[in-house]
């Protein structure tokens, strides 16, 4: 499997961040090769510092890598833009569904936002690689979900707020 885009590795990062601990960026380094992602040791470091992974105390005492946590309403927003910018590369309806394409590795990490956004009418995503499904409560609100991923797609910022 050939290197993901840069966008593709930082959700896998971030994935095995969420569901692990590493102690050291070569346990990290090693986790990404499983996945078939080969990167040195400054491109971690800068990937790290892209995510705001911390260091932190385990249960155990060990310090260990954690994945940032944003907080609250308006920050999820605003970085659900910012994907929106960054990854989004096409998007289509049919009636209640949504789907949508992404690089490489980038659909769960997105679909986590969209499902962190909470925004009105959105039932749920499934997602795959490069491909999310997003299912809404009816056509009027896959319509209005198509057009305010697709105004934060091309502004990079949140909808406005009546709208979500």
């Amino acid at each position: 499997m050939a290197n993901p885009t840069r966008t593709g590795r930082l959700a896998v990062l971030r994935q095995l961040l969420q569901e692990a601990r590493f102690t050291s960026q070569g346990e990290l380094i090693d986790a990404l090769g499983e996945h078939g992602i080969v990167v040195s040791q400054p491109t971690l470091s800068k990937d790290l510092l892209e995510l705001g992974a911390v260091r932190q105390r385990a249960v155990g005492g060990a310090l260990v890598y954690a994945a940032a946590l944003e907080e609250g309403e308006d920050a999820v927003l605003e970085k659900l833009a910012r994907l929106c910018a960054e990854l989004l590369q096409s998007i289509r309806h049919a009636g209640t569904q949504i789907l949508i394409k992404t690089p490489p590795g980038a659909a769960q990490y997105f679909a986590s936002y969209l499902d962190q956004a909470c925004l009105h009418g959105v039932l749920g995503t499934i997602a795959g690689d490069d491909t999310l499904l997003v299912i809404a409560t009816d056509e009027e609100a896959a319509e209005s979900t198509v057009g305010q991923i697709s105004e934060m797609t091309r502004t990079g910022r949140p909808a406005e707020r009546e709208q979500l």
